[in-house]
């Protein structure tokens, strides 16, 4: 996918995510995680980042970036969600190191996931504010609905 078509979709990834957000906050316990400062970091197959962070007290959303920047590089790198690349490492499926990740460095939260577009361009995603279940489904609704208005 050329440049600036990724720039459009992530742009309109990131206002889908700002509408989705309010919707998942009327949950006390997502709510009381990060009071709505959250953030999404994506990285492209050329290695280009994309990040955006959401609500309005700067220490949460920077902390919040920082996880999900974490998570999107580690999906970059091993090409699997965080969470399964963990369970793979520990189960010796996969060696420690194959991916120049050492075991203290893997983030093990759920949350950052590779995703394809309808073109079959890859994306490493890392959301962070929400329950890690919960910052998957965020992103890729808002996938969904932004793939669906730049196909109209």
């Amino acid at each position: 996918m050329k440049a600036s078509n990724i720039n459009l979709i992530v742009s309109r990834l990131f206002d889908e995510i700002e509408k989705l957000i309010p919707v998942y906050m009327e949950n006390p316990v997502d709510n009381s995680i990060a009071n709505g400062n959250c953030a999404v970091c994506i990285i492209d197959e050329a290695g280009d980042i994309y990040g955006k962070m959401y609500g309005t007290y700067r220490p949460r959303q920077r902390q919040s970036y920082k996880v999900a920047w974490t998570k999107a590089s580690q999906v970059w790198l091993t090409g699997y969600k965080t969470g399964e690349y963990e369970k793979m490492v520990f189960n010796g499926l996969v060696d420690e190191n194959a991916n120049g990740i050492e075991a203290p460095d893997l983030i093990g939260w759920v949350g950052g996931q590779p995703l394809t577009l309808k073109d079959g361009t890859k994306l490493s995603v890392g959301f962070s504010g929400f329950r890690g279940f919960i910052d998957i489904e965020i992103v890729v609704k808002a996938l969904e609905k932004a793939e669906e208005v730049s196909s109209i």
